[in-house]
């Protein structure tokens, strides 16, 4: 049985956050491969993994380093499969793995999940094998309804720790889904793809999207509306769009909209920091660092192009159109 997902290691001491991975690849019934190979240190052994796995049919490579982790990229070099980065916090709190593997160039993007997140890693992996894989589609179901779950006893249990005489513990009990009335169809003839700019200060970086997506030939929809502002309207959009492929979301300041994405939707979600102030740490830092079970496959700063080729690397997986798209522009014209 060849594996549909790679993982590997820049040091065997990354074995823990290697473990979160495969405790959810093993509950999506996803077969897996991990190897130990470092960027730097056996750089040949990467390459010769890479594209070796590639040619043999792997659909998804995970690379898990701390440090300076050029491990993610070293893999995005030589594939044109999807790339996932999980930062290690092995010093300055993961903050220099963090920018290794998302700050990533054209055409080589890396969807970096939160720091020590294996976990999230291996959903998104599963995420993008679920958009063309409907036994892999139902487990990722699976898999959501046990994090739900889990938030349900949270709360049962936090209730029961609780004591006082003004205290009402019944109070908004039973609440799931009491407001869900909208009357929006869902489109049958839906793009592969949703972009979505929180404002119209990130429409700059929403159309370097759109134009690496027009080369590729990927339709897609695009639509600016902030969670925030229009949240009814958002929530409308996002059932309009239930079935794309998947979501490119496009945000500065506090990247509510990715959260918004991920909260409604159990596609893929790419996520693109905009710096609309000097300041971008806040849209990366609360695009990538999500909770458990919620990834966002986070791109560099305002670098929309990646998260285009990001795109087609997904899609290209089950469509080979795209794949020869996406290798043209990888390989022969990424400066056109």
């Amino acid at each position: 049985m060849t594996p549909k997902v790679m993982i590997i290691l820049g040091s065997a001491s990354d074995i823990k956050i290697a473990e979160k991975s495969t405790s959810v690849l093993e509950k999506l019934k996803i077969p897996y491969s991990v190897k130990v190979a470092s960027a730097h240190r056996t750089h040949d052994k990467v390459k010769e993994l890479v594209v070796d796995a590639t040619n043999k049919g792997v659909e998804v490579f995970i690379g898990i380093a701390g440090l300076a982790a050029h491990l993610p990229g070293a893999i995005a070099a030589y594939t044109y499969k999807p790339v996932i980065g999980v930062p290690v916090n092995a010093k300055l709190g993961g903050l220099d793995a963090l920018y290794a593997c998302s700050q990533m160039p054209f055409p080589a993007p890396v969807a970096t999940v939160g720091i020590d997140r294996g976990d999230n890693g291996a959903i998104l992996a599963g995420q993008i094998i679920a958009t063309h894989d409907n036994e892999v589609k139902e487990n990722i179901s699976k898999l959501r309804l046990a994090y739900q779950e889990k938030v349900r006893i949270g709360e049962k249990e936090v209730l029961s720790k609780l004591n006082g005489d003004y205290i009402d513990k019944e109070f908004l009990a039973n609440q799931e889904n009491k407001h869900a009335t909208s009357n929006v169809e869902k489109l049958n003839d839906a793009p592969l793809i949703s972009i979505i700019a929180g404002s119209y200060t990130d429409l700059k970086t929403a159309k370097k999207v759109t134009s690496v997506l027009d080369r590729m030939g990927i339709s897609y929809d695009l639509a600016i509306i902030s969670p925030i502002r229009y949240a009814d309207k958002f929530e409308d959009y996002m059932k309009k769009m239930e079935n794309v492929k998947l979501f490119i979301a496009v945000s500065g300041l506090s990247a509510l909209v990715t959260g918004s994405i991920v909260a409604l939707s159990e596609k893929p979600v790419i996520g693109v920091p905009c710096s609309n102030n000097d300041d971008v740490h806040d849209a990366l830092f609360t695009m990538v660092q999500m909770p458990p079970g919620v990834p966002v496959g986070t791109v560099g700063t305002d670098n929309g192009r990646n998260a285009a080729i990001l795109a087609g690397e997904i899609l290209g997986i089950s469509n080979e159109k795209i794949k020869e798209n996406l290798k043209w522009i990888k390989y022969k014209n990424a400066e056109l």
